[in-house]
C-alpha cells in the first residue's frame, strides 16, 4: 500500500461563483488547503487529479432532460439554475463536471488500491441534488455518482453513505430510496433545509430499511450525532456489510456554522471518521472515499477538515 491517504484538492475547485456573494463561496477551497498545509497534512498525502465526468457518468444518476437543461442554464449566463435554489456562473458547468471526474478518480484509486482512502475537497457540493433536479447550491450529485460508478465499474455489490452534512442529503436518499444495494445514513438539523429526512423515511420495496434518517434539533452535536453512527450504524453494517464506504462530509454541522446549528467540534469529527472508518476495516478493506459537502465558517471549515483527513491518514497497521 503506498499510502493510507489521498487528497482531491485543486485550485480550479475554486473558480466556481466567483465574484458572488454567497455562502458557498470559492474561499472554501481555500480555508480548506489552509488548514490542511497548517496542520502537516498538505504536502505529506499523495494525490489524485482532477478531471472532467464524461456524460456518460453524468447518466450514471441524473436524467438527460436534467443534464440538457443544467447545460443550457449555465451556457445562457443564466444566474441560477431554472430547476431550483443553485447560483451559477458561466464556468460552473467546467466546475461541477471537474468535481464528479475528480471523485471518480479517488474511486479508481482505492479500489485500485492506491491508497486505503481519499479525501475530495471539491465544489459545488452535491448531495441536494437529484435525477432531474440541482438545488441546494448542487448541480451534480457527487456522492451518488461515486457510488453508482463503484458498482459499473468495479463490480461493487454494495455501498454505504453516510452524511453528516447538517442539512439533509435529499438528492441522495431520493437517487436510492428503492435500491435495496445502497445504504444511505444521514444524521441532519431538524427543522431546516429542505425538509426532508424524517425517521420514518426509510426506503421502499426491496429497499425497506436501507435508509435511515436522524433528524435532531438545533443544539444537538457529539452525543446526538457520534451516538447514531455507535448505536445504529455500526450494529445495521453488522447485516449490510459495505464493499465500499462514501462520505458526505459536511462541516456545516460544526459549531459556530454560518448555516447550521449543530455542535460538533473538530475532534468529534475526527471521532466520527474513526467509527465510520471502523467499519470500512471490518467490511470494505478499509475503503473510504470522502467528499465535501457544507461548511461556511472558514475557519471553522480549515479545522473540522484537517481533523477529518488527519484521521483518515492514521495508520490502521
Amino acid at each position: 500500500m503506498a499510502t493510507n491517504t489521498l487528497l482531491l484538492i485543486d485550485p480550479y475547485y475554486r473558480e466556481h461563483l466567483v465574484g458572488r456573494q454567497h455562502p458557498e463561496r470559492p474561499e472554501r477551497i481555500d480555508a480548506v488547503i489552509q488548514g490542511l498545509s497548517e496542520a502537516g497534512l498538505l504536502d505529506r498525502l499523495g494525490r489524485v487529479e482532477r478531471r472532467a465526468a464524461t456524460e456518460d457518468e453524468l447518466l450514471l444518476c441524473h436524467t438527460p432532460d436534467y443534464l440538457r437543461q443544467a447545460r443550457h442554464d449555465v451556457q445562457h449566463g443564466y444566474g441560477y439554475l431554472s430547476t431550483g435554489d443553485t447560483e451559477v456562473t458561466p464556468n460552473s458547468w467546467e466546475v461541477a463536471e471537474q468535481a464528479v471526474g475528480g471523485v471518480l478518480n479517488a474511486v479508481d484509486a482505492v479500489m485500485g488500491g492506491k491508497a486505503r482512502n481519499a479525501f475530495c475537497a471539491v465544489r459545488p457540493p452535491g448531495h441536494h441534488a437529484n435525477a432531474n433536479r440541482g438545488m441546494g447550491f448542487c448541480l451534480f450529485n457527487n456522492v451518488a455518482i461515486a457510488a453508482r460508478y463503484a458498482q459499473r465499474r468495479h463490480a461493487v455489490e454494495r455501498v454505504v453513505i453516510v452524511d453528516w452534512d447538517v442539512h439533509h442529503g435529499n438528492g441522495t436518499q431520493d437517487l436510492f430510496y428503492e435500491d435495496p444495494d445502497v445504504f444511505f445514513f444521514s444524521t441532519h438539523q431538524w427543522p431546516l433545509y429542505p425538509g426532508t429526512g424524517r425517521s420514518d423515511e426509510t426506503g421502499d420495496g426491496d429497499a425497506e430499511g436501507t435508509t435511515r434518517n436522524f433528524p435532531f434539533p438545533a443544539g444537538s452535536g457529539r452525543k446526538e450525532v457520534l451516538g447514531a453512527i455507535q448505536n445504529s450504524l455500526v450494529p445495521l453494517m453488522k447485516r449490510f456489510r459495505p464493499d465500499l464506504v462514501l462520505i458526505s462530509a459536511g462541516f456545516d454541522s460544526r459549531v459556530g456554522d454560518l448555516l447550521g446549528r449543530f455542535t460538533l467540534s473538530d475532534s468529534d469529527f475526527a471521532d466520527l471518521t474513526r467509527e465510520v472508518m471502523g467499519i470500512a476495516d471490518q467490511y470494505a478493506r478499509g475503503r473510504v472515499v470522502s467528499m465535501l459537502e457544507g461548511g461556511y465558517h472558514l475557519p471553522g471549515l480549515a479545522l473540522a477538515s484537517a481533523a477529518h483527513v488527519q484521521a483518515l491518514s492514521e495508520s490502521t497497521e
